[in-house]
């Protein structure tokens, strides 16, 4: 994945979590003070927003490799500005999540999943890939959920959905039923099956980031949503057993991931143009970006961009420098 499609959550997660990590009781209620809930709102935002800039310039350039620890990085105080202008469709997977909170703070939390399907297949922004064909069905009378099965739509697998579950978590504080419950709703407007998994999962770590910030046990426990046996937990799986197996290196892991894993391309474009947009290898990497990065943000960016940067701090420098 060389664009960073779920950055979000590395902010969100590391962002104002402090102190010894907890273990989950599931029978007990957390209290999080306003100030805290505030802050981690707004930095997964930031850092969703920070993830799609720093990957973009990469995307689909290196496809099935490892990007190479010379490649430049380019970075300066307007550098998202500077990107949203030139290139704004590259936030697609802001500007959807925007659209559904507006159905929500039009329609309330349980709004229906028609209104959703509605007001993004009349908007005016850019769409690819199962977002794109889930458009097209609509607009055509293909309403949710058949929107997004695989029948009707050949991008079912495809990580749109994962991509746009920020902000199911973010507004589920804890709340990982609620969240699997908003993304049964909205997710099988664009996808199913694992494109549908990865946004279930992408949600649930979201959610449990706001009572825990040990980031193997998020893992696991958002891993509890996904059918056990299912091909995209044995992924996920994978990756944990992996990363155990060689905690210092990453590229062994993902070496392992994508000898099993990175082959099945369901995507109709992919299959023929070298590139692989399946939410099971793309929520791996997630994962491994999770877990190499060690709570670092900078560190998991590049892990999770396939870059080896992690001797190299990004820093705030003159526009046109490089890192």
């Amino acid at each position: 994945m060389n664009r960073l499609l779920i950055l979000g959550f590395v902010w969100f997660l590391a962002g104002s979590c402090t102190g010894t990590p907890p273990v989950l009781d599931y029978s007990k209620t957390v209290s999080i003070r306003e100030d805290i809930l505030k802050d981690k709102i707004k930095g997964g935002w930031a850092g969703q927003t920070i993830g799609c800039t720093y990957g973009g310039p990469t995307e689909f350039k290196y496809k099935g490799g490892l990007i190479s620890d010379n490649a430049p990085i380019i970075w300066y105080d307007d550098y998202i500005y500077d990107t949203f202008i030139e290139d704004p469709g590259l936030y697609d997977d802001v500007y959807m999540d925007l659209t559904f909170l507006e159905i929500m703070n039009a329609e309330g939390i349980d709004a229906p999943a028609e209104s959703y399907a509605l007001a993004f297949a009349h908007a005016d922004y850019k769409l690819w890939h199962a977002n794109q064909a889930a458009r097209y069905n609509i607009l055509n009378g293909i309403m949710p959920p058949a929107s997004g099965h695989w029948m009707n739509n050949p991008h079912a697998d495809d990580i749109d959905f994962q991509i746009e579950a920020d902000f199911i978590g973010m507004i589920c504080p804890g709340m990982v039923n609620k969240a699997s419950d908003l993304s049964d709703r909205i997710g099988h407007i664009m996808n199913y099956g694992d494109g549908w998994y990865g946004g279930v999962f992408i949600g649930a770590m979201y959610s449990l980031a706001y009572v825990s910030n040990d980031i193997p046990l998020v893992i696991n426990e958002a891993l509890k949503t996904i059918p056990e046996g299912s091909k995209f937990r044995n992924c996920i799986e994978d990756v944990v057993k992996f990363h155990q197996l060689y905690p210092d290196d990453w590229r062994k892991c993902w070496l392992e991931i994508e000898r099993r894993h990175g082959y099945d391309i369901g995507c109709p474009e992919g299959v023929f143009n070298g590139f692989n947009i399946d939410a099971v290898i793309n929520s791996a990497y997630v994962v491994m970006g999770l877990l190499y990065g060690e709570g670092d943000f900078h560190k998991t960016m590049d892990v999770a961009t396939r870059w080896d940067r992690t001797r190299t701090v990004i820093r705030h420098l003159p526009r046109g420098s490089w890192v």
